[in-house]
């Protein structure tokens, strides 16, 4: 009986232990057994996109699926980016020409052959490319150079000419021996052709041997060379040409008309290796015919600083022509250096939007003057735009 005892309480207390693990277990007739992997799994992945956000954060710049940039701090101050807010304003409209460098025609030269002739060099050898002169310096000789008929009937003529001289010098010393016999008349008539048969004389004589001497039309530096010691050149040939690197022009042509009496101020920008070099341009004057259905106007290239800035620039380059007129635009005034292109071939601005995140912006703009740009539409008030440093964002991947 103690015994049957002792099972039932072994039992009950067993059926006890059991209840209490299963309502520990399970509620409800759900079943957790596999919350705990569950939970140890996303304990991981958190940890890890932690790490990885922490290591982008210090380090690498990203693109994210949205098409902005987030780049870092640190990253910032060593791309040297630099930024600006945007304030929309009324600006002096612009428009872009193109144009070239061309000599001024106050200060260059050209030296052109008078006749077919051969080129010898001067003194100081045949003229070099670079090389300096002054306005009258002797630059090379031209030889006529003729037919042997041609050369013939000059020397027939030169014999005809002294042996009219011969009768013309001695006549004239008989009438100066019947001085006060013959009237003074004739013995000033006979002078008179005496002379005159001596300059005809010397002038078929220097048309056979004589050599024409080329001076330099202005100073400055020879800029064109196309001829070498002994070329026969013919006549009108241009031999030589003359710049002053410190006083240049530019040609631009326009297809409105009225640009030229709203015009207000122009400079230029000329591209280069190493980026463009603005130039301040002082207007001087427009044509009144058309040339390729346009007209040309003339300006002259200021030095900057009291330097002959512009001699960075050679004559013949092609140059973008910003001429400011007097009407009005609405607008933002941008850096170029603030534009980019898309992949699309579209104008672009990079923003920025926050502090490690930046966007792109499409944008609509107009040429402003040689260093800044317009942009009329894409931007609002107060917007801050990436000015130095936007080529650098567009290669991040």
């Amino acid at each position: 009986m103690r015994r049957f005892k002792l099972g039932l309480l072994l039992a009950a207390s067993s059926l006890s232990l059991l209840t209490y693990h299963g309502y520990a277990a399970a509620h409800g007739d759900e079943d957790h057994s596999q919350d705990q992997p569950k939970a140890a799994a996303a304990a991981i992945a958190g940890k890890t996109a932690a790490a990885i956000s922490t290591s982008a954060h210090l380090d690498a710049p990203q693109r994210l699926p949205d098409g902005s940039l987030f780049i870092p701090k640190a990253l910032q101050r060593q791309l040297g980016l630099r930024t600006q807010l945007s304030h929309i304003e009324t600006l002096a409209a612009a428009v872009e020409l193109n144009g070239k460098v061309i000599a001024d025609p106050d200060s260059g030269g050209r030296v052109q052959a008078i006749f077919a002739g051969s080129v010898l060099p001067g003194a100081k050898g045949m003229p070099l490319l670079g090389r300096k002169v002054i306005k009258g310096e002797l630059l090379a000789y031209l030889r006529p150079v003729s037919s042997a008929i041609e050369r013939g009937n000059q020397q027939a003529q030169q014999a005809d000419l002294e042996a009219q001289l011969s009768i013309a010098a001695r006549k004239l010393a008989r009438y100066q021996q019947l001085e006060g016999v013959l009237p003074q008349k004739d013995i000033e008539a006979a002078r008179i052709e005496r002379d005159a048969l001596q300059q005809r004389r010397a002038f078929v004589s220097a048309s056979i041997h004589a050599q024409e001497s080329l001076l330099a039309p202005a100073s400055g530096v020879i800029s064109a060379s196309y001829v070498v010691a002994g070329q026969v050149v013919d006549a009108k040939e241009m031999l030589f040409e003359i710049v002053d690197p410190a006083r240049l022009a530019v040609e631009a042509l326009a297809y409105d008309s009225s640009i030229a009496a709203t015009l207000t101020s122009a400079s230029a920008l000329a591209e280069r290796s190493e980026g463009a070099l603005p130039l301040a341009l002082k207007f001087i004057g427009g044509g009144q015919q058309l040339r390729e259905q346009a007209l040309p106007l003339l300006f002259r290239i200021v030095p900057a600083g009291g330097t002959a800035a512009n001699a960075t620039v050679a004559v013949g380059q092609p140059l973008k022509v910003i001429v400011h007129t007097a009407k009005g635009i609405k607008g933002v005034a941008v850096a170029r250096s603030a534009l980019s292109k898309n992949a699309a071939g579209e104008t672009v601005l990079w923003l920025h939007t926050g502090a490690e995140r930046f966007v792109l912006r499409r944008v609509s703009q107009q040429a402003l003057d040689a260093q800044n740009i317009a942009v009329t539409d894409g931007l609002h008030e107060g917007e801050r735009v990436v000015t130095l440093g936007a080529s650098l964002l567009s290669e991040v991947r």
